[in-house]
């Protein structure tokens, strides 16, 4: 008997792949939720009359969000992608040219920090009847190059669709790849223009529904047992939580594992919150920007669990944090290839149901006897240094003066005192990142949206909409600085568009922060850090420039509050938080007073007696290194003096073998 003939449907290969990604799902402990949730674009000849004309087909099955700039659209599916637990994720479609390249940073991005976004770049023609065509880059040696090939190194998956009828196994593989916690980042449909248009007979079944299920391996048995001795062996361990615990929904087993073994807990950027910041257990932020407590016992651990993390240089601060020669590291975590850092013992699963097993385990200890917790002493050691960090950040965040301007901790402090958890705070770039990192008292598991892995600015305001449109009717606050404002504000457009009451507090210190505190402590006096006019000699030390940027953001729509003293701040920020539309807090920061105990970026930890925390007017200085090399010759007297303390520093680098 012949085989029934499947039925066809008549689509462009743009129409089928629209239809297509609608019918896509996702499916985690039983949630099923869209893979692909929405599709932003903008528009040019390479894909205006294919995906385009598709979206417009397809109607309100496929929603669409109309961008201004084509990497914040990136970074506007990646922030909805976080914001979804990396269940839903978001598809960004341009045209050939500036418009693809465009994508590279943003694509960049999403792998480094495992979260899925789909991109379909518009190509240049397959069956090349012209040649070249308007943007095509051309190479005299490799005629099937196109400027899409960029993206193919910041690509999980990459594929070009010369052909309709390839799209099928590409589009099946592409899915796998998003879905894939393990595999997961940016993926890459390359469409030529020609090909977008060109009808096929698609078979139905290629339109149905279908549910990827995103998986949640549990450890080795034999794995699991090395773990839990290693555990059961250490006296002063400490974890550190990852991102991995965030993307896995781990939350809850990370309580439950610490709580009851008593091990401390502390965070890279893309994990704190993982506990909340009043958790017994909860020591904050570790590494080059963390705090006291966890950078204390980081020194003295002997076992280092590391949860869902790629154990970064700002993590290790560059190799020289854990000093006792005898500290081992577990890493648990999803990919073989992060979990064996550091020379590892690993545990390869997926971060909920390691931590699970791995609590259990430590709860029956083999041939019986009572379950696993640190001993009495240690518990009580970093619960004090978790005290003395509470009344620390007090001191910080304290407003003395409501009638100056405020300094960028006070700013964050006014904002502590207002938000709940249902607040989320979306930044990535610049000095804040290492206030937040040590000093916010994190609410809930996903309040703290910082983006640390690829540290890219203009990330947050398109971020902070893509956030917004994953969590309606959350507050959603998007910090920048004046340096990251100027690098993508063409986003505020885009909220404005769609009524999305985003909350943007600018934070103007009339340049990069940041990198001009590092170019003061590596030698380099800050040069071309600060946005000021020329003086005489040619340097830019003259007066600060003239710039509005509340101006600029009221031009693009957004209501702009503008404070002048912190406590105009205050109720700046009550009025934002309570807003139905995009708002914008403006504010000019002081300087922050000058710490007489602090050093430069390297210097060493010497802790205080956690009863008795300093009480200088300004933030302690930083406590464990960051690699950035110094000069090595040099005729300034800075970089010379900045070499001799680089070379004290990087001395105390441990590899691990």
């Amino acid at each position: 008997m012949n085989a029934r003939p499947s039925r066809t449907r008549r689509l462009t290969t743009a129409q089928a792949l629209v239809a297509f990604l609608a019918a896509q799902y996702t499916e985690r402990d039983g949630e099923r939720r869209r893979l692909i949730a929405a599709t932003w674009g903008v528009f040019g000849h390479g894909n205006v009359a294919g995906i385009g004309q598709a979206l417009l087909e397809t109607g309100p099955r496929m929603p669409f969000h109309q961008g201004r700039n084509e990497q914040a659209m990136v970074h506007a599916a990646v922030g909805y992608a976080r914001q979804s637990g990396r269940l839903s994720a978001q598809a960004v479609t341009t045209s050939i040219g500036p418009g693809a390249t465009n994508l590279v940073t943003g694509a960049a991005l999403a792998t480094v920090n495992h979260l899925p976004v789909l991109l379909l770049p518009g190509d240049t023609f397959a069956a090349r009847p012209a040649d070249p065509v308007l943007q095509q880059l051309q190479l005299p040696t490799a005629g099937d190059v196109s400027v899409n090939d960029c993206l193919r190194p910041v690509s999980r998956y990459f594929d070009r669709i010369v052909r309709p009828e390839a799209l099928v196994p590409a589009a099946l593989q592409a899915m796998r790849t998003l879905a894939d916690p393990a595999e997961t980042g940016a993926v890459t449909l390359a469409l030529p223009q020609d090909v977008q248009a060109e009808a096929y007979d698609w078979p139905e079944e290629f339109f149905a529904d279908r549910i990827w299920t995103v998986r949640r391996p549990a450890p080795d048995p034999h794995e699991l047992a090395l773990a839990a001795r290693a555990v059961r062996a250490a006296r002063r361990p400490l974890l550190i939580a990852g991102g991995g615990v965030r993307h896995s929904g781990a939350q809850r087993a990370l309580a439950a594992f610490a709580e009851a073994t008593g091990i401390p807990v502390a965070s890279t950027q893309a994990g704190k919150g993982s506990l909340r910041h009043d958790h017994p257990n909860d020591v904050g932020g570790v590494g080059h920007t963390g705090t006291d407590a966890a950078d204390a016992l980081a020194r003295e651990a002997d076992l280092v669990i590391g949860v869902g993390t790629r154990h970064t240089d700002f993590t290790t601060a560059s190799g020289t944090l854990f000093a006792d020669p005898d500290t081992r590291f577990l890493n648990l975590n999803i990919t073989g290839f992060d979990a064996h850092k550091q020379a590892a013992l690993t545990l390869v699963a997926d971060a909920r149901s390691g931590l699970e097993a791995l609590t259990a385990a430590l709860a029956a200890p083999p041939g019986g006897g009572p379950p696993h917790r640190v001993p009495d002493a240690y518990a009580e050691g970093y619960a004090r240094w978790k005290e003395a960090g509470q009344r620390l950040t007090d001191r910080v965040f304290a407003v003395p003066d409501p009638d100056v301007r405020p300094t960028q901790l006070q700013v964050l402090g006014l904002l502590d005192a207002l938000v709940t958890g249902d607040d989320v705070l979306v930044n990535a770039a610049g000095s804040l990142p290492g206030d937040l990192h040590r000093w916010w008292r994190t609410r809930s598991p996903d309040q703290y949206h910082v983006e640390y892995g690829y540290s890219c600015m203009g990330y947050e305001i398109p971020a902070a909409i893509g956030v917004q449109l994953a969590a309606p009717g959350r507050p959603v606050w998007a910090l920048v600085g004046d340096g990251t404002y100027l690098m993508n504000p063409t986003e505020i457009v885009t909220a404005v568009q769609e009524r999305l009451p985003v909350k943007l507090v600018v934070v103007q210190n009339h340049g990069y922060a940041s990198i001009g505190g590092l170019s003061a402590a590596v030698g380099a006096e800050g040069f071309g850090t600060a946005y000021r006019y020329r003086d005489a000699d040619g340097v830019f030390t003259g007066d600060p420039l003239p710039v509005d940027l509340a101006a600029n953001a009221a031009s693009l729509g957004m209501r702009v509050l503008r404070a002048a003293t912190a406590g105009e701040l205050r109720t700046a920020l009550a009025d934002a938080r309570a807003a139905s539309e995009p708002v914008c807090v403006y504010v000019e920061t002081a300087p922050a007073a000058p710490d007489p105990a602090a050093g430069g970026e390297g210097t060493p930890c010497v802790h205080p007696d956690p009863e008795t925390p300093d009480t200088v007017s300004g933030p302690p200085p930083v406590r464990a290194w960051w690699d950035v090399p110094v000069a090595e010759t040099a005729t300034r007297p800075a970089a010379t003096e900045a070499r001799a303390e680089y070379e004290r520093q990087r001395a105390a680098r441990r590899h691990r073998l």
